[in-house]
C-alpha cells in the first residue's frame, strides 16, 4: 500500500509519498512513487501513485514516451492543467483497463489512482485526484488537500491546520505529521519518503528532498509531535 498527500495553498503547493510496496508479508520493496515534469519559468507538473506498481508504471511510462515525442500530445504540451488532469485520466482508464483484462477475478488488483499537480505559466496552481476510472475530482479552497492510499490516519490533522492560507513552511510541517501518523498506525507505508515543494508562480520545483528512516530532522518532528499530543492529553479535563 501507500501514502500520498498534496497540499494545494495560496503560497504553492506541498507533495509527499512514501516509497513502500507491498505485495505480501515477505514481500516488500521501495519504488518512487512521486514523479516531477518541470520546464522552469514555463510549467511544473508533479504526480503521485498509489494502487497497482504495474498499473501505474505503465500510465507513467506511456506519459513519458509522449513528452519525449516532440509531435505527440502530451501533459507538456496540454494548453490547462485541467487538460492535464484529462490525458493522466484517459491513459490511466486504458491502462487499468487493459490490466484487468489480463488478470480475470483479480481484475481489482489492477485498481490505481493520482494526484496530478501544477501549474503552466498565466494558469492558476490546480491540483487533482484521478480515479482509475479516469475521473477525477478537485482541491479547492474548501478542501485544500488531496490523498490517496493509507489516508485514514493522517487525515485528522489536515483537518484541523491546513487552509488555504498556510504557509509552505507550516503545510510542509502538517504533510509531514500527516505521514508519521500514517507511519506509525500502518506497516504497509514506510520510508524513504520523497518532498516536493512548487513555490506558486515561479513553475518550477522549490524544493526536492529524500527523507530516509534515519533522517534527524523527521525523527526529532516524530517525538516533539507525540510529545505535544501526550501533554495535551493530560491537560484536558472532564
Amino acid at each position: 500500500m501507500t501514502y500520498c498527500v498534496g497540499l494545494l495553498l495560496d503560497a504553492g503547493m506541498v507533495l509527499l509519498s512514501d516509497t513502500r510496496t507491498n505485495a505480501g508479508i515477505d514481500n516488500i520493496s521501495t519504488y518512487r512513487k512521486m514523479f516531477l515534469f518541470e520546464e522552469p519559468g514555463e510549467r511544473v507538473i508533479a504526480i503521485l501513485t498509489a494502487g497497482s506498481l504495474s498499473s501505474t508504471q505503465t500510465t507513467i511510462a506511456r506519459l513519458e514516451e509522449d513528452i519525449e515525442h516532440p509531435d505527440s500530445e502530451s501533459i507538456m504540451s496540454a494548453p490547462t492543467m485541467l487538460q492535464v488532469a484529462e490525458m493522466v485520466g484517459t491513459v490511466l482508464a486504458e491502462v487499468t483497463r487493459s490490466i484487468s483484462g489480463k488478470l480475470g477475478d483479480k481484475a481489482a488488483s489492477a485498481r490505481a489512482s493520482m494526484i496530478v499537480a501544477g501549474q503552466r505559466q498565466g494558469g492558476a496552481a490546480r491540483m487533482f485526484l484521478v480515479y482509475p476510472e479516469g475521473n477525477y475530482i478537485e482541491a479547492t479552497r474548501d478542501t485544500p488537500f488531496l490523498q490517496i492510499g493509507e489516508h485514514k490516519y493522517g487525515k485528522p490533522i489536515l483537518d484541523r491546520v491546513v487552509t488555504p492560507e498556510t504557509s509552505l513552511g507550516d503545510g510542509q510541517k502538517a504533510a509531514l505529521l500527516s505521514m508519521d501518523s500514517t507511519l506509525r498506525s500502518n506497516l504497509s507505508v514506510g520510508m524513504p519518503l520523497d518532498l516536493a515543494v512548487i513555490e506558486a508562480g515561479t513553475q518550477r520545483v522549490s524544493r526536492q528532498r529524500r527523507i530516509e528512516a534515519e533522517d534527524e530532522v523527521f525523527q526529532a518532528m516524530s517525538v516533539a509531535w507525540s510529545k505535544a499530543l501526550r501533554d495535551a492529553f493530560v491537560e484536558i479535563e472532564i
